[in-house]
Order: structure tokens, then sequence, then C-alpha cells
């Protein structure tokens, strides 16, 4: 057998942190993916739209004046995940590491917010446009009438993408798009999770150990609230970065409509990864040789 490492105290041992490093892993992965894609994209899952034989249901597209919309941000599609890392943790590891866990999420999108910005600042940084604060590329557009006695020849596709990449044109796309998007989800984040944790131990606590179901729901779908409530308003009220509403719709209906088809989404996959929260603990059981549901308690430190 291979020598164990100082640092691992037996096979056992070893099991047990690479378990709890694929979890967390698992959770920064998916929490730094988060942040990156943000608002690069809405996914515009179905809108409706009144017309003169009723409201009209459209699959994949924008509603029309007075509609609404049901979109979702491309970075909430990794997100629920994290949640079912954190119980997990919560259930083997316990509180303080799963608090541990979330605060190291925090750490590494301060991280990934510093890497943007100092790539930002270094040289060369290019000539900005004013109205967009990203590289000017309007040389690139195939409108651009031609100078007198000069030919038009448009650019090609390749043309234009090797002009926008050697400007910066992508790297600033996703440094203005992290920068808008980060402070509404760090701090949505912060409370949620922590949020999540509290709950998990308070329903564990409170259940002596049973009705896995009630804490990994219980607590999932009460932190996503917060989470959903605190990140749409944030990226409306500080960051500026949600779709403007559609003529003649109240803002109002537009800031509950994404609340509610967010929470809608992430609550739906909490409710379907019950299943593999059981099979995690049941099938971890006999690997980490420990069960937290028999002895109300967490692995040792």
């Amino acid at each position: 057998m291979t020598a164990l490492h100082p640092i691992e105290a037996s096979p056992l041992h070893a099991r047990r942190e690479r378990v709890f490093l694929i979890f967390a892993g698992l959770f920064l992965g998916s929490l730094t993916m988060l942040n990156i894609l943000g608002i690069s994209r809405f996914i515009v899952l179905f809108s409706y739209t009144p017309g003169a034989a009723g409201w009209q249901w459209n699959w994949g597209q924008w509603a029309g004046p007075g509609g609404l919309n049901f979109a979702l941000a491309v970075g909430v599609l990794p997100y629920p995940i994290t949640f079912l890392c954190t119980d997990i943790i919560s259930e083997f590891y316990g509180r303080r590491r799963a608090n541990w866990v979330v605060f190291v999420g925090f750490l590494l999108n301060c991280w990934v917010v510093f890497i943007l910005w100092l790539g930002g600042i270094l040289p060369q940084v290019p000539a900005m446009d004013p109205d967009t604060r990203l590289p000017a590329v309007s040389a690139l557009h195939d409108d651009v009438p031609p100078a007198a006695g000069e030919p038009h020849t448009p650019l090609t596709k390749h043309e234009k993408l090797r002009e926008m990449d050697s400007s910066g044109f992508f790297f600033y796309r996703i440094q203005a798009l992290t920068f808008g998007a980060v402070m509404a989800s760090m701090l949505a984040y912060l409370a949620a999770q922590l949020c999540d944790v509290y709950l998990f131990h308070f329903w564990k606590k409170l259940t002596r150990g049973r009705h896995l179901w009630l804490r990994n729901n219980g607590s999932t779908l009460i932190s996503q609230m917060v989470d959903t409530t605190a990140v749409i308003l944030i990226t409306h009220f500080y960051a500026h970065a949600l779709p403007e509403p559609a003529a003649g719709q109240s803002l109002t209906v537009h800031l509950l409509t994404f609340i509610m088809t967010g929470y809608a989404f992430k609550a739906l996959v909490a409710l379907l990864d019950t299943p593999l929260f059981y099979l995690a603990v049941y099938g971890l059981k006999p690997y980490l040789e420990f069960d937290p549901l028999a002895e109300h308690q967490t692995l040792p430190s």
C-alpha cells in the first residue's frame, strides 16, 4: 500500500478528507462559474403576451408590449448544486466546516474580481467608448461609410473577431458583466448560504437527526428565496444590469417576475436533488465508516 502523507492519520482519515475535497471543490467551482457567467446572457424560458384572442404563450421569445417574461440569468444554472454540496458537508462534517467553505467561496470570488480589475488596468489599455465603457469597435461595423473615393469592403467574420480580440473587447465585456453582478451575487450568496447552513442544523437538531428530506428541502427552499430576492433587487437598483421592463409593464411586476422565475427554477432543482442527497448520505456511510443519522453527530475534525 502507498505510504500515507504525514497529515493523513490513517486510510480512513484520508478517505474522509478526499470526500470533503470533492464536495468543497464542486461548491467552489460552481460558485466561481456563477459569477463569471453571471448576467452574460438571459435565457428566456417562455413568455405570455396579451392579444386579441387572449394571452398567447411563447416558448423562448421575449414578450411583446404588456407581456410577462420568464427568464433566467445563465449564471443561475450551476447555483442550485451549491446548496446540495453544503447540505452534504453539513451532514457529515458539521456546521463549522460548512461555514468555512462558504467564507472561502466569498474570498475566492473576491480574488476573481481582483484579477479582472488588475487585468483591465495593466498596459496596453485600449481606447474606451464613453457610452459602453468597452473598447471602441465602431470601425468594425459594415455600415460605416468608406472615405470619399474608396470602395466599401465589408470585413469578414474572422477579421471582425481578430479586431475585437486585439482590442481586448471580450475581456472587458466579461469584466463589465462580472463587476455588474458580483456585488449583488456576493451579498445574496453570503446571506443565503449562511442561512442554509443555520437552518439545516436547526432542523437536524429539532428532528434529532431524522427526516433527511425536511432539513434538505426546508433549509434550501427558504435560503433560496432570500438569495433570489436579494440578487434581483441588488442587480437592478445597484448594478442596473437587468433587462428593461417590456412596454407597458410596471417595474414592480417586472422585478417580481424575475424573482419568481429564478426562485421557481431553484426550488424545482432543490426538490429534484432530494434523491441525490439521500443517495449521497446512505452511499457515503459505509465508505466513510460513519452514520450521521444513527449517531446524530459529525465527523471529528
